[in-house]
């Protein structure tokens, strides 16, 4: 018996037997200034979607919903961690979003130009970044946590004439100062930025440099006289490019553009997430990665519903802080990441259990797996298996989910710990390394058959790579990079990234399969494995444990997490190795970074680690690993 519900067995067999005509009918959805001649074309490995449709992301985004009677809807509730809070309707960001396109024009910015916003999540980001579209321009976010080494790197590769920030952002009760960390990026840059545009939020005084820098008033002053209208573009100008969010060590910058990425966005949007004008949807990410890109500002905006944008920690300044965001502003969908699911639940149930969620109607996670104890927390625990808690899995150069399971077309049971079954359009497989289909049940790389409008098409100034890493692996086919197998219902399973797989005496085990069961015993909060080198077997694994609230490291507890992943996983998985941290070494957006556990047991340096949320758990881990080794030559 297929449980694969039925609506969701048709639309993706309509996908495959007419893959034009089924985006075509997707893409209807939205407004067009002038229609395709062509709904795909291939130019290996590059492609193109909707030739020569006219179109503008920020326009379909706002002027288009107040156009057709929905100005007075609230269409941003900005908050940050200190409780300030500021709603938006579609009439009024639509007048900020024009008041900036204006500005950006005064500084002689246009079409094709590219701008760096290295901004807290706070509704002038956001107007930015609509603005920027709005002119035909190409924004580059930059998250405002990157040191001036990340943030100059980036700078340098897009090329942008102007870099917008703010004095501080917040986190956890601090100022984090960013205009001194621009200042710091740009010092001896033989790329020439002409302008640095600063938001001031605080009373502090901020440094500006003479010919360079404006505040923001004076940026505003300098839309006077100037267009706030938007600008017609072809479907495949880009819109906006983005660095890669992942755990390798160097980023790439995706593109994506107008036509393509508003119609994949948009379409996951309805069939994934069911999202519909009278949702009060928060996405809990930044707006420096993919998904505050698509599920923040675009995607919400395209739909019509009220997007909430929040800058801060979900768990400052109490444990509770999502929780009574949620009760205040009636949010129906939310997005988080199982990171944040993991970090929520060291703090016990009690944070969680004393709000009313009674509005809340779906969650959904991605980011990493959502192991199956943290989805059993949330889904029954938190929220009484009243509503479904749901995982899916894309990437960066996706734009949008790949593998879910379709809430808004037919729900389907959920598997925990599984991402779900190939979305509508989408089609994917699992092969080896040297490209050989692999049947249901075994393990090996996800790999996307055919692109869809929201893959981005190249990689900027850097086209070359994009063919190599992506179309160049395996002939033919998107190389996701991850281990996974599908099982008999069609469900897809990650293991994590196919070069994190761990080789114990010829058998292959999943990092994710590992973490997931230690995740079983009651005390872990977080894990993460990595294997290291083993004359008998190969390799051995090393795990690095962060416990719940209340459980302190220990010997007996040591022994008692191997017990528990030996009985989930059996003999093969030999866990050599529990190292106790605080932290575990995470993406600014999340991901595990397991490469700098793998350079942690080699002894090696950890490499580029820009991207990292906090440099002292490297420290740490290197220090619990060397606190291990001694213990095992005093045995």
């Amino acid at each position: 018996m297929d449980v694969v519900h039925p609506s969701v067995r048709r639309a993706q067999a309509e996908a495959t037997a007419d893959p034009d005509a089924f985006w075509a009918k997707a893409a209807s959805e939205l407004p067009w200034f002038s229609p395709w001649s062509s709904v795909f074309e291939a130019e290996p490995p590059s492609f193109r979607w909707f030739v020569g449709a006219e179109t503008n992301m920020a326009h379909n985004c706002l002027d288009h919903h107040v156009a057709n009677g929905a100005g007075g809807r609230a269409a941003l509730v900005a908050l940050n961690e200190r409780g300030e809070e500021r709603v938006f309707t579609y009439a009024q960001l639509l007048h900020e979003v024009e008041r900036l396109a204006a500005s950006l024009r005064g500084l002689g910015l246009g079409k094709g130009d590219r701008i760096t916003i290295y901004m807290p999540v706070c509704a002038e980001a956001i107007a930015l970044m609509l603005a920027t579209v709005r002119i035909g321009a190409i924004h580059s976010v930059v998250f405002a946590g990157f040191g001036a080494g990340a943030l100059g790197d980036r700078i340098r590769a897009s090329g942008s004439r102007a870099v917008f920030t703010a004095d501080v952002t917040y986190r956890k009760g601090t100022d984090v100062r960013l205009k001194e960390i621009v200042d710091d990026a740009l010092l001896g840059d033989p790329h020439e930025v002409e302008h640095v545009v600063a938001l001031h939020r605080t009373a502090a005084p901020m440094p500006m440099t003479e010919t360079r820098d404006l505040s923001w008033d004076e940026f505003l002053a300098r839309g006077e006289g100037n267009s706030g209208g938007y600008t017609r573009v072809e479907s495949n100008e880009p819109a906006y490019i983005l660095a890669t969010s992942g755990t390798t060590a160097t980023p790439k910058l995706t593109v994506h553009a107008h036509g393509g990425y508003q119609v994949g966005i948009s379409s996951m949007a309805r069939w994934c997430y069911g999202m519909r004008p009278d949702d009060v949807w928060w996405a809990t990410s930044d707006i420096g990665w993919v998904v505050g890109h698509s599920y923040i500002v675009y995607a919400p905006l395209l739909i019509g519903c009220t997007t909430v944008a929040y800058e801060g920690a979900i768990d400052y300044p109490a444990p509770d802080a999502m929780w009574r965001i949620i009760e205040r502003f009636g949010v129906t969908g939310l997005f988080t990441s199982p990171t944040a699911v993991r970090a929520l639940m060291r703090y016990g149930d009690e944070p969680a259990l004393g709000a009313e969620l009674e509005l809340l109607e779906r969650v959904f996670c991605a980011g990493e797996v959502l192991n199956p104890p943290a989805w059993e927390w949330l889904q029954r625990t938190v929220l009484g298996d009243r509503i479904p808690v749901i995982d899916h899995w894309w990437q960066t150069e996706t734009g949008a989910p790949v593998i879910g399971n379709p809430y808004g077309i037919g729900l389907s049971p959920v598997k925990p710990g599984s991402a779900g079954v190939p979305l509508p359009g989408m089609e994917v497989s699992v092969r080896t390394p040297e490209g050989e289909r692999l049947p249901t049940g075994e393990k090996g790389i996800l790999v996307i058959e055919r692109p869809f409008p929201s893959l981005t098409a190249t990689l900027w100034g850097d086209p070359e790579r994009y063919g190599n890493d992506y179309w160049g692996k395996i002939e033919g086919a998107y190389f996701t990079g991850d281990s996974t197998h599908i099982d008999e219902d069609g469900y897809v399973w990650f293991a994590g990234r196919a070069d994190e797989v761990i080789k114990i005496a010829a058998h292959r085990l999943g990092s994710i399969e590992v973490e997931t069961a230690f995740l079983k015993h009651k005390a872990v909060a977080e894990a993460g494995v990595t294997g290291r080198p083993d004359e008998v077997r190969g390799e051995v694994i090393s795990a690095f444990v962060a416990l719940r609230q209340g459980y302190e490291p220990s010997s007996e507890l040591r022994d008692e997490l191997k017990a528990t992943v030996r009985s989930e996983l059996g003999a093969l998985a030999v866990i050599a190795d529990v190292n106790f941290v605080e932290t575990l070494p995470k993406t600014r957006s999340g991901k595990i970074m397991r490469r700098v556990l793998k350079a942690v047991v080699l002894d090696q340096q950890p490499g580029d680690i820009t991207t990292i949320e906090d440099e002292g758990s490297v420290v740490e881990a290197r220090q619990a690993w060397m606190d291990m080794k001694a213990a095992i030559s005093d045995e």
